[in-house]
């Protein structure tokens, strides 16, 4: 079959077979269909959509593209986690050792930081001597003793999405709903876990800045997976503040750790407890009023800390340095930001707040950036607080004195005051099961 046959019919509303998107797909990865080709197939999509089926079956194909990780050996217990990326987003490093401590397996590939979102992998780094490259058989060596597992992705892990992703980026097709859904279902089931929940960020510092878009994308990426055989759930939360107080890789270990040690509550305690019910009930198969349960007994009775002290050392880390480290340690300079109005703080721009982190170090602009893993920024008052003139807003670290100003400056800029509280939101908007 001919690609132009298949362009030509989503561009007039047909629907792609399995065959032919099988055929797209197999052709785009072993490069017999050139760029050009392919980017009007994106582009038909983006403004024909894909049915559900079609969408199904590209996921399949992107999936089966490259390696596919068998976890069989684990039987049901396999759960992954996923969020669509957002500001002091560290709850992997909190659900995961929590779910393990449990029973669950978290056989868990996870991405770095680009732009003004963290990754989970450039957090793990900041731990002393902590490893996130293995191999396959060490890999799920370490989830079968202890239960968890995560590292960087590796291997020829869905090469169909890495190829189409760099396409679609350059060809303003990222914002298609069946596209991110496949981009991001086919890395899932690629990577072989029995049940995935997802974590869809809402607001200012996510991808959807509505509940209602993200609800969207939610519903068809739990269609998607339970069409491939996955136990599916999804949480739509909140992306309008920074989750916690934390924004950079050392300050959101840290406050990982607190948060495992019973020392820190708030939104994003409660965004964690809610993500690792979910998994709990998908993967043991107990009701969500039993699997809260579990998962707030584990923290306070120390289980959950215990598994991720034995996670880091499984990979090199340093597990007594997780009990020890600060905010701010091993930054130069800490910066108070200072409150320039009286009233209340209404509103932020989360991903302004993402980028002036990035300014001080804690991400990269570019791939090839380094990153220095004691920068970042300590949030004190969110969205709602009452604020005075000359209080402190928010701790800028930073081991670069010229960052400090345009970081500071930016930061600011993301701050809406007002004189009357603003109305109160929801911190998780909606469960799809």
């Amino acid at each position: 079959m001919r690609i132009y046959d298949l362009i030509l019919k989503k561009r007039n509303g047909g629907i792609l077979t399995a065959e032919e998107i099988s055929a797209f797909i197999d052709g785009y990865v072993k490069g017999s269909i050139p760029d050009y080709q392919a980017a009007a197939l994106c582009m038909a999509i983006f403004f024909r959509g894909m049915t559900d089926g079609e969408t199904a079956a590209l996921t399949d194909c992107m999936a089966r593209s490259g390696d596919m990780i068998d976890l069989s050996r684990f039987g049901d217990l396999t759960v992954d986690k996923h969020s669509t990326g957002g500001v002091g987003d560290k709850t992997t490093l909190i659900v995961a050792p929590i779910v393990a401590s449990l029973g669950g397996k978290v056989a868990k590939m996870s991405g770095r930081g680009l732009g003004h979102t963290g990754g989970t992998v450039d957090k793990l780094e900041a731990i002393p001597g902590m490893r996130v490259t293995m191999e396959r058989e060490e890999f799920l060596r370490q989830v079968e003793e202890i239960g968890i597992a995560v590292i960087g992705q590796s291997g020829n892990l869905t090469p169909a999405d890495k190829k189409l992703y760099a396409l679609r980026d350059v060809t303003a097709t990222v914002d298609s709903i069946p596209l991110i859904t496949s981009s991001v279902m086919s890395k899932k089931i690629a990577a072989g876990s029995k049940s995935i929940v997802l974590d869809v960020k809402a607001g200012s510092g996510a991808f959807m800045k509505t509940p209602d878009d993200a609800r969207i994308l939610a519903r068809n990426m739990v269609a998607i997976g339970k069409k491939c055989g996955r136990r599916m759930s999804a949480l739509i939360t909140d992306m309008n503040n920074p989750l916690g107080t934390a924004v950079g890789n050392t300050l959101e270990v840290v406050e990982a750790v607190r948060v495992l040690r019973g020392a820190s509550k708030g939104d994003l305690y409660d965004v964690c407890v809610a993500l690792a019910a979910e998994m709990t009930m998908l993967f043991a198969g107990v009701t969500h009023a039993e699997a809260e349960s579990l998962v707030v007994s584990a923290i306070e009775s120390g289980k959950a800390f215990q598994k991720m002290q034995e996670w880091v050392a499984a990979q090199g880390g340093d597990s007594a340095w997780l009990s020890s480290a600060g905010y701010g340690d091993g930054a130069a300079l800490a910066l108070p930001v200072l409150s320039p109005a009286h009233g209340y703080l209404s509103a932020m721009d989360t991903e302004a707040i993402g980028s002036a982190a990035v300014i001080l170090g804690a991400g990269r602009s570019k791939k090839e950036d380094a990153i220095d893993y004691s920068a970042g920024i300590l949030v004190h008052k969110k969205t709602g607080d009452a604020v005075e003139k000359g209080q402190v807003l928010a701790t800028l670290y930073t081991n670069d004195a010229a960052a400090a100003e345009p970081a500071m400056k930016r930061y600011l800029n993301a701050l809406i005051f007002s004189p009357e509280p603003p109305a109160e939101s929801s911190l998780i908007f909606d469960i799809i099961r």
